[in-house]
């Protein structure tokens, strides 16, 4: 005899309602959910078999409505247990799959032992101090070229018999002292030319400032005694870098003599609008296109390029985050927040194990590696167990990656708790009822 619910139940009639069961299944009654056969004998006698006690009639009735009642909740329930509710499987059920044949995505287990974290250690340390592929892109150009769009100011300086002199002639049209002209401000058109008056076409594409300079002089031949050209650039289009995204101060940047680099452009629009650790830069110069994070470019470094005239550069807020499931106190994706988390700091930010349900034994990472062999990615789930005291040391050393995963395993006493939960609430009625007709 048992205790239930305030109720003692006999096995005798436990074995009664047992076989109630069988022959309502013999009648071909579909089952779904999970009981077990003890409500039967919810309204048997309290005593022992040494003990009599008087049933009344309606004890009777009573008793007879439970027992049919239990044997086709019994019917209802008892060969799916499976179906109990769940938030993700037992660590016996994940290794299950990993060594059998189901599934299609085929993965490994790997355990958490000092080996493996060193080995973990070595591969995140080596993607750290490997260039970034930003400086795939690298190459030098000039930026001091005159090119389309740009708008020149250009002044012209005469002596002696001059094409644009001013009242300071003699009779014979000599003008002994030097005079400027200011022309207004000309653009340089698609095609890399200017029109000057008197002087027609020039073409200036291409050209230096001082290049540029040398041939509006040559353009005087004939037209002037001696003709110096002076030219600068007043408004720079074809020299220029643009910065967009998530930026204080987007826009067009015009590049100098001085070779601004990448970081100078980022910092000149103002720094990033997120943290760096949360940013990508797209880089894009000509058909090519990368992305890196801002975190991982350093000052004067191959990652930090010198820019050429029509870069674009992009900041794209991308923050790195990882997902935890299963025995927790709320299942959440977490942001990293910081250069680096380890695995512990990772457990911590989410609650860490649930005291109630989890499986400290069964802690898994889930994550794509990639092979060195092949360049194709792996899934691989690490375990940790937290049951030894050497994981706490070990799961420091271990680096989260970016959409990590980490699945916290339900231990396996928790489907029978929630049975004896659902059984409660099944019989809980005819328990109380039964209190209160006594």
């Amino acid at each position: 005899m048992v205790l239930y619910g305030g109720a003692r139940v006999h096995y005798d009639a436990i074995d009664e309602a047992g076989s109630a069961h069988h022959q309502l299944q013999s009648r071909n009654l579909q089952t779904t959910s999970v009981s077990v056969p003890i409500a039967a004998a919810l309204m048997t006698r309290k005593s022992g078999p040494d003990m009599k006690m008087a049933v009344s009639s309606s004890d009777l009735r009573c008793r007879s409505t439970a027992m049919r009642l239990a044997a086709l909740t019994l019917t209802l329930t008892l060969p799916a247990c499976a179906t109990l509710p769940s938030n993700g499987p037992t660590a016996r059920a994940v290794v299950r799959q990993a060594n059998g044949a189901k599934g299609s995505v085929k993965f490994r287990i790997v355990d958490l032992d000092l080996t493996t974290v060193n080995q973990l250690s070595s591969v995140s340390q080596r993607s750290t101090d490997m260039p970034g592929s930003i400086a795939t892109l690298s190459q030098d150009r000039r930026a001091d070229l005159i090119g389309p769009g740009d708008v020149l100011s250009i002044a012209i300086f005469e002596v002696g018999v001059s094409l644009f002199g001013g009242s300071g002639r003699d009779a014979v049209g000599f003008d002994p002292s030097a005079r400027a002209q200011n022309f207004p401000d000309t653009v340089v058109d698609a095609s890399g030319r200017i029109q000057l008056p008197y002087l027609g076409s020039i073409a200036v594409g291409d050209l230096t400032v001082a290049q540029a300079q040398t041939r509006i002089a040559a353009a005087f031949r004939g037209k002037s005694q001696d003709a110096r050209a002076l030219v600068s650039i007043k408004q720079n289009v074809s020299n220029t870098v643009f910065v967009s995204g998530a930026v204080n101060r987007p826009g067009r940047q015009p590049l100098s003599l001085a070779r601004e680099r990448l970081l100078d452009a980022i910092a000149t629009a103002g720094g990033s609008a997120n943290t760096s650790e949360d940013t990508v830069v797209r880089f894009v110069r000509g058909s090519g296109v990368v992305e890196q994070r801002l975190a991982t470019i350093r000052a004067n470094m191959p990652d930090d390029v010198v820019l050429n005239p029509g870069d674009r550069i992009e900041l794209i807020r991308s923050p790195r985050t990882y997902t935890v499931f299963g025995a927790v106190a709320k299942i959440s994706q977490v942001p990293f927040e910081t250069g680096q988390v380890s695995l512990a700091e990772a457990l911590a930010r989410s609650g860490g194990p649930s005291d109630a349900t989890a499986d400290p034994s069964a802690i898994f990472l889930f994550r794509y590696t990639v092979q060195p062999q092949t360049g194709g990615e792996e899934p691989v789930i690490y375990r940790l167990n937290l049951l030894k005291p050497e994981s706490y040391f070990l799961s420091q050393r271990v680096a989260m990656q970016d959409k990590d995963v980490i699945y916290i395993a339900n231990a396996a006493a928790n489907q029978p708790a929630k049975l004896v939960s659902v059984i409660n609430q099944l019989f809980a009625p005819f328990v109380l009822a039964r209190q209160l007709a006594n």
